[in-house]
């Protein structure tokens, strides 16, 4: 088979940026391995709108967004490689895949970037006592048997968890003609954008339980009803259980970078975002392997996606032409501090920084009129006052690299967030 110099795993959102600014960058042989029957990742079951606002200025639904990427792979006579199942990443790069028509086969190449999206959390890891009924789901699995097999799963709905999936399928059942009962949360805040709980639950009059879980599932065949109960210090308080005839209970309660290939392959991953620890040029602890995307850590909007993955195809291009390989560059580990909850990336070698350098993080709770403060040693060298911080968005910052390069004392650098 012929050898590449740069595979992509992954033929998502993630995947199409990441391969089209490499062959910008000047990659020619450039090869995308995709697992389902064609490209596009989970765009292609987001049938609703708002994608596209950052990168085209204009609101797109997700096949219309991943369809913009898909042309621009087939004009730029890229090849991919569809019903294609990557089994292996070795430390050694080697990735070893097959499908149908070439059977198991290995490629060698220069670089790999990891672009495999991320999975939902499931019921068995969730603690919900009941029997195993049929009429559990997950809320993407939902989407997808409604959106793209034409099938309903439910009349009479309650959805756990109030993540971005879980809002929009509330949205999604009840156009359908479904009844939404509840959209019920462990936490005493949404996991969803502002956006989002204004669009899909406010307007339909869906209501929001803040700090409700559900505590039993009843029916054994199919679901026949579930008991919902307010949540302190982590345990349900007896007396407030409430009842709910259904015969669906949707599942959006967190979503799992799908790191198996980069754990086999001995990348170093991040405890908080369960996806590879990376530098500023998002490489990981094997040089020569780069993440992007949600198997990197889980995005709010896809937008931010390409915009990464865009980056890591021209990190990844500047490796293979033998850029930033110094392995005695000077590396500044990225500390967070008073609920910045993690960074991406977790280390910044100021030398090897194309002039920016972008640092994203979330929250751990909600909070009001703060300042984002970066330090670089000491010396605050960036602040920003935000009204209001919500773990369900994703924060930006953007350092000059000169403000790091200006501080050659400093042997760290810390994101974190103080009183406005």
């Amino acid at each position: 088979m012929k050898e590449y110099e740069l595979v992509i795993i992954g033929g998502g959102p993630a995947g199409l940026a990441a391969a089209v600014e490499a062959r910008k960058s000047g990659i020619q042989d450039i090869l995308i391995l995709e697992r389902d029957n064609e490209l596009g990742g989970i765009l292609n079951q987001c049938i609703h709108n708002g994608f596209g606002l950052h990168t085209f200025k204009e609101e797109l639904t997700g096949p219309e967004y991943a369809g913009r990427f898909i042309q621009q792979v087939k004009e730029l006579d890229i090849p991919y490689k569809l019903n294609t199942m990557v089994l292996d990443l070795a430390a050694d790069k080697t990735v070893t895949a097959m499908n149908r028509e070439d059977g198991l086969f290995q490629l060698h190449p220069k670089a790999v970037i990891l672009a495999m999206g991320c999975r939902e959390r499931p019921r068995g890891a969730l603690n919900i006592p009941g029997y195993r009924p049929a009429g559990i789901f997950t809320a993407g699995t939902a989407q997808r048997l409604v959106n793209m097999e034409g099938y309903m799963p439910g009349r009479k709905v309650v959805i756990l968890g109030s993540g971005d999936i879980g809002l929009i399928m509330a949205r999604r059942m009840t156009l359908e003609g479904a009844q939404v009962q509840v959209v019920a949360e462990l936490m005493p805040y949404s996991g969803g954008l502002k956006r989002n709980i204004v669009q899909c639950l406010d307007d339909y009059g869906i209501p929001l339980k803040l700090s409700h879980t559900v505590v039993d599932i009843e029916g054994k065949e199919r679901v026949e009803g579930i008991t919902l109960a307010r949540v302190e210090n982590g345990r349900p308080v007896p007396g407030t259980e409430e009842h709910y005839d259904c015969d669906t209970l949707l599942l959006s309660c967190g979503l799992i970078p799908e790191n198996e290939l980069s754990r086999a392959a001995g990348v170093e991953l991040n405890p908080v975002t369960n996806g590879p620890a990376v530098n500023e040029s998002l490489e990981t602890s094997i040089p020569g392997v780069f993440a992007a995307g949600n198997v990197l850590h889980v995005h709010d909007l896809v937008d931010y996606v390409s915009e990464e993955a865009g980056a890591a195809g021209r990190h990844a291009a500047k490796y293979i032409q033998a850029g930033c390989k110094d392995e005695t560059a000077r590396t500044l580990p990225v500390k967070c501090e008073n609920g910045v909850r993690y960074t991406v990336p977790v280390a910044v070698r100021p030398d090897c920084a194309d002039g920016l350098v972008t640092l994203r993080f979330r929250v751990g709770n909600v909070y009001k009129n703060k300042k984002v403060a970066v330090y670089a040693g000491d010396t605050c060298i960036f602040s920003r006052k935000r009204p209001v911080l919500a773990p369900g968005e994703m924060e930006t910052v953007q350092l000059k690299a000169q403000l790091l390069l200006d501080h050659p004392e400093a042997d760290h650098i810390t994101v974190t967030l103080e009183e406005a």
